[in-house]
Order: structure tokens, then sequence, then C-alpha cells
């Protein structure tokens, strides 16, 4: 019965048959290990490092052992970043043009990274990395963020082996909206708890449990911390120590930091700092409650950074302590520059500035001494993003220097031999990609789970590792972000600022030699026409052929343009123990018509706690039970319209309703209902017209902090069978009255 094994090495029997077992994928000999660290909304001149006051001597030591970088770009917004980062190509090839919110139905511009663009996890893993990824995501459609998925965008099924982090494109630090590997959890929720440390935490984790079983295997740790993006969450006493530092303002902190930058080397000597940001004050022209209030919501940033640089400082101890740091490519960077989304005068309640809602001071003064607390969503004023990008002008969201111009330190004890020097080559963020795959010499792949793949787009700049006077080997590269457009061609730069609403042929185009002029201030336009002709005509080719086009300058982007998306469902029937509903995956009810409909079991005695919930403390909105009354609270930006029903709910089976009726364009009316019989009522004379929460929806419980006057989570304590939302048709958004507000005041 004997016969000759076949091809396959397979006979009749075992005893007849060769076994064959696959080689694993194995790393090229040497590849070292790596770390990219992300911060959000971090200026140019925010570091120690870079020239900055603030005490972040972990991440200086990076740069010591390493080199920074001071021509280095982004893209002025987190996710195109991030996308650009991980795939080695430019976000608008890869689908996004700006936010995973954003979904507006054009190639370049799907809220989703092109399965054609593989990410730097998908081309590790299968050489023989680890990959893991923690902190913020965002390159997942927010409305696909849910637990109902689709997941194919989750980090996990773009090549990350395990995750620890928020989905979305912010949360709070101390109560986060948290994400493992394929589904949401419950917070940690204990004494001193900060999402930062976390982060680190589960970082540290995840490479320690590989390490114990394979240590011979190079791992990929993507790392991106919610810091320094609002909300400015720190421990009270990392926020005092800055009162003093920055009572000086403004004004002087942004002279003091050229100076310092001067010193360091890293812009020229004869830098000088450009006319104040429209719309920023001096400094001296502030009252003392406006200087006063501006210093602590700095003080909490800076406070914020410094909590944050000590987590890396614990990460990189660690990779020492393991013997592995000699061998780590490290690199930090931003995603984009300091922020202007904290309005002129600053805030408390972030929410404000995305429905176009003005602070006042004495609003925000009552909240001074809580500024870095749970419950608030504070940011800083304009002023003090203006000096986190010291010296150049203009913020995140913006193709000028202080949107697209930000930090970059790179740490490689084992490639980097010349530790503290400084690099002025032109780089950009889709260029740290091809980087890590020619000092891991890993190839990248022409196909990925069977599409072919784009070609990478990025130049890597190892080449500038050993050698500070190599010329850049990068010649072009576009920026467009919300109809904000530049290019950089061979040491030039032609930029616009575009105003949402006029004629993108109306745009004064600027042109600058930038390899002369680091903060483009000697605008060379009317000098050279037929050059600035030439960079116009060049940004065209590059948007013609990167997917930029068509432009689009609406910013009407936070309600979901795609009629298949679950943002688009008019009715939901909801039940408890499904978890958190993410805010951009939650019934709509901004500014429209609706109907609640609580089915519930009232036992004998009566019951209390929330029936549907949705914010905290910033906005948002709950109906629940409290003293045997139904409630109803409408929070606008922390201003609360309240119905409370004329009678208590009594024992047995009923339908609690909350029925909204629009009356205006912004204003509607509520209806409380027990057994569909009015029992109360309350007029909306503001109704979200934007951003309705920064936290999602829970059935039979509330987030934290707490949406209205209870106690959170405040469960219910009768038998909740289920919520129905039924959404009318007359929505009307303004998803840009916010960011048009601010930029009418620049």
């Amino acid at each position: 019965m004997s016969q000759t094994p076949n091809r396959n090495g397979l006979g009749l029997t075992a005893s007849e048959s060769r076994p064959y077992w696959p080689e694993p994928a194995k790393a090229p000999p040497g590849a070292p290990n790596v770390v990219c660290i992300v911060f959000d909304d971090l200026g140019f001149a925010d570091l120690g490092c870079y020239g900055s006051e603030i005490a972040t001597p972990n991440i200086d030591a990076l740069a010591a052992g390493g080199l920074r970088y001071t021509n280095f770009h982004t893209t002025a917004l987190c996710s195109p970043t991030r996308a650009a980062l991980l795939t080695g190509r430019n976000h608008h090839s890869v689908g996004m043009g700006g936010l995973a919110d954003w979904d507006l139905g054009f190639p370049g511009m799907r809220g989703r990274i092109a399965r054609s663009a593989g990410t730097l996890a998908e081309m590790l893993r299968p050489a023989g990395y680890n990959t893991f990824a923690t902190g913020k995501w965002h390159l997942t459609p927010t409305f696909e963020t849910s637990q109902a998925g689709p997941f194919d965008q989750w980090p996990l099924q773009r090549g990350f082996d395990r995750y620890y982090g928020f989905l979305e494109g912010e949360t709070s630090q101390w109560h986060p909206e948290l994400v493992l590997d394929n589904h949401h959890i419950e917070a940690p929720d204990h004494e001193g708890y900060h999402l930062s440390e976390d982060i680190v935490d589960q970082s540290i984790g995840f490479i320690r449990a590989q390490r114990a079983i394979t240590p011979e295997k190079p791992f990929f740790l993507y790392m991106c911390l919610g810091a320094q993006h609002a909300p400015h969450h720190a421990p009270k006493a990392f926020i005092d120590r800055y009162e003093s530092v920055f009572a000086k303002g403004w004004d002087a902190t942004r002279a003091d930091r050229l100076a310092r930058q001067k010193a360091l080397g890293l812009v020229p000597a004869d830098t000088v700092l450009p006319d104040r940001n429209p719309g920023v004050k001096p400094w001296d022209a502030l009252s003392d409650d406006e200087r006063r209030l501006a210093v602590r919501l700095q003080a909490a940033f800076a406070g914020m950074l410094e909590h944050a640089d000590l987590q890396v400082g614990r990460l990189v101890n660690w990779l020492r302590e393991q013997g592995c740091l000699e061998n780590t490519l490290i690199t930090l960077i931003s995603d984009n520059g300091a922020s202007q989304e904290g309005s002129p005068f600053g805030t408390v309640n972030a929410l404000r500035y995305f429905n176009g809602v003005r602070d006042t001071l004495a609003e925000n003064l009552e909240h001074i001494d809580a500024i870095g607390e749970a419950h608030l969503n504070n940011n800083y004023p304009l002023g003090w993003a203006m000096a986190g990008n010291t010296p150049l002008k203009r913020y995140k969201q913006n193709t000028h220097g202080g949107g697209i111009r930000d930090p970059l330190i790179v740490h490689w004890p084992a490639g980097i031999r010349q530790g503290g020097e400084i690099r002025h080559q032109f780089h950009h963020v889709c260029d740290i990609t091809p980087t890590v795959l020619e000092v891991t010499g890993v190839q990248a792949p022409t196909e990925i789970h069977g599409v072919t793949q784009q070609p990478i787009e990025g130049t890597s700049f190892a080449y500038t590792f050993g050698d500070p006077a190599q010329p850049t080997r990068k010649r072009t590269q576009y920026f467009e972000m919300l109809g904000h457009r530049g290019i950089w061609h061979e040491g030039w730069k032609a930029v616009t600022w575009h105003k949402p609403g006029t004629a993108f042929d109306a745009d004064q185009w600027e042109l600058y030699h930038l390899d002369q002029d680091f903060n483009e201030m000697n605008d060379l336009a009317g000098q050279e026409p037929a050059r600035l002709q030439a960079m116009i005509a060049r940004w065209f080719s590059e948007a013609g052929a990167c997917n930029v086009l068509p432009l689009d300058d609406t910013l009407n982007r936070f309600v979901s343009s795609n009629p298949h998306s679950v943002a688009s469902r008019r009715r939901w029937v909801l039940q408890t123990g499904g978890g958190r509903i993410p805010q951009a995956a939650a019934p709509d009810i901004r500014n429209r018509s609706y109907r609640i409909d609580a089915h519930v079991e009232i036992p004998e005695g009566g019951a209390e706690g929330v029936l549907i919930a949705q914010g905290d403390w910033c906005g948002g909105y709950a109906l629940y039970l409290k003293d045997g009354r139904l409630i109803h609270d409408y929070n606008f930006v922390n201003r609360h319209y309240v119905a409370r029903s004329d009678r208590p709910v009594p024992s047995g089976r009923h339908t609690l309703s909350w029925v909204v009726r629009k009356t205006g364009e912004y204003t509607a009316e509520g209806e409380l209902r027990i057994d569909d019989e009015p029992c109360g009522s309350a007029v909306l004379p503001q109704t979200y017209r934007a951003q309705a929460s920064f936290i999602g929806m829970e059935i039979g419980r509330a987030p934290k902090p707490a949406v209205s006057d209870f106690n959170a989570p405040f469960p219910f304590t009768g038998v909740l069978h289920r919520v129905e939302v039924e959404l009318g048709d007359d929505q009307q958004t303004d998803p840009q009255a916010g960011l048009e507000a601010a930029l009418r005041r620049q």
C-alpha cells in the first residue's frame, strides 16, 4: 500500500509523507523597533527644546540624544496627518482630505483610508513585527464607531495586533470613552486616573506581553496621546505652577520664545515676529479679569503638557530598562499647529465655539478655579495659540506655517550617533513611513489582502540622519485644508487663506522664498508674478493627481452626506445593556422635531434614574425620573431648559415621552407626556445647530460627568423595556456656525 509522496510531500499515510512547516515571517536582521509618538494641537514653540518655558525634560532628552527638525510639515488637521503618517501617501490620495467625521462622497474626502493605501502596520506585520496602537485613532468614520461597526476601519482591521484608546477626535482625560481591541469598554473609575498615564501603561503592557514570549521580534508602537487637544485636563498641581510663568502674557511669551529659538539655532538670527494674528488683542489691552482667565487657561495647557511629558519619560525609561532603547527608532510629532478653536477669549465649554455661541467673561470666570477638572471642556484663547506657534503665522486648520510647520524629534541611538543636532531639510508627515521602511529594510508591498497598492508618495528622510548638510531630497509638497491652499516647491512656497463662502478665484495668493524667509514675512507675489502663477499651476497639477478636487469650503461636514450611514436613520429602538453609543452614531436630535418614548414598568414605591441621556456637563440632554417626577433637561452649552412633570409617575407599565416641535430657525418647544397625556413643557429658545455633545449616549444610565441635576450614572431602578426615538424630517443644521463665526473675527 506504500506510495511515493506527491509533489506536496503527501502520501497515503503519515509515514509515507514528508512534513513541512512554513517558516514564520522574520524581520530583516538588526531591524529596529519603531515607536511613533503623536501629540495633538502642539505648536511649533510649545516644547522646551523648541524654545518653550514649559517643562518637557523627557522630550528634551530625546532631542538631546537625537535630532530636531525645523522644516517638518503636517496637513493642518488631525485625521489627515495621521492618515499620511501611517500610509506614506498624501491625505487626499488615501481618502482622508478632512476629518474622519466627513464623508462628502468624493474620492479625496471619504473619511476613511482607502484599502489601496496600506498602513505602516499592514506593511510591518507581515515582515515579522508585532504592531500596537494606543490612544487617539480618529481614522474610522465616526458614524462607524459604535458596537455595531462596521469594523473594517478600526485599528485591528488596519494591521494592528492590539489597540487601546479612543476612536474619535477628542475625549475627556478623566472619563474617556475607551475601546479595547474591537469593543468598547468602561473607563477606569478610580481616584487620580488620567488617560495619558493609562495610554502609557497600556503601551508598556502590550510590549511587555510580547517580549515575554518572543523577545527576538521587533515591535511597532503607534502611540497617540490626547494631549494637547482640548479639553486641557491635568492634575491641579501641574496647573498651579504655571500661573506665575504666564502672568507676563502672550506678547512677552512670544518674544521670549523667539529669543530662545534663535539661541538654540532653530530659526535664523534675523527672524522677526509677524504682527499678531487677526483677532488677537495686545495683552496690555485686556482687562484684569480677562488676563486672569487667560493665564489660568494657558496654565492648564502647560500643566497638561508637562504631565504628558512625564508619561513619555516613563515609556522611554522602561524601554531603556528592557535593553531595547538602543535599537528603537522613535519619532515624536504634533499632528498640526496650535489650535484656534478656543476663540479669542478662551472657554471653559468648547461646545459654545462649535455652535457659534460667544462665551461671556462672567460665565467663564465662574468656573476659573475648576479649569482642568473633569466637567469642563476648557481651551485657551487665540493669543496663546499664536504664542504656541512662534514665530509662525496663523493656526491649526490653516496652510500658513502656524498650521502645518510642526516639531519633529527623531531618536535612534543605534542609527543616529551625533545626538543633539538640528536638521533643516524640508519634509512632510507622509515621509515618515518611507523613512521607517528604509531603516527597517522592509519593502512596501505591491498588494495587501488582494488589493493593489498605490505608490508611496513620501520621501524618506533617513539620509538626513548622518549629514546635516545634505540638500533636501523632496521637491514638491501641496497643502489643502478647508479651502486654504499652499504648495512648496524647491524652497519656495505659495499659500492662500480662504474665507468660507467667498469665491476661490478671489483668494489672494502669497509667495515666499521659504529657504530665506523662515516664517513667511516677505511676500514676493508682486515682485515675481510669473513664479507665483507657475506655483499656482503646480498646485492644481498636484491637486488633480492627489484627489484634492473638488474644493469645498462649506464646512457643512458634521452632518453625514452618506445616505447609507447610520447617521441617516430616522427611527431607533434602543435597549439597556448595549453600552454607550458614540455621539456621531447616536440619534441626531439637532435642531429638528423629534420624539422619545420610554416604555417602562414602575414598581410599587416608585423608581428613579435615567431613561436616556447623551452628553455631559458641557451639553446634551437627559430624560429621567427623580423624586417621582418625569424630567427632561435640554442642556444647551450648559444653559438648561428643564421640563418637569406636574404629577408623579404612578406605578405600573407606562410610556414616558418627550416630544419636541420645531418652532423657528433654531427654536423649539418640548412637551413631557405620561401615556401620551401632557404633563409638563419647556420652551427651547436655542437648539443645537452643530455639535450637540462630545460624549455619547446611554440607555438606562448616564455618562459622567452628569448632563443634568443628578449624580451619574444614576441608573434606572425600574424596568426599562425599550426606548424609541423618532426623528422628524425638518432638520436644519449649521455645523460651520462656530468655525465661520471665529473666522469672521479674524
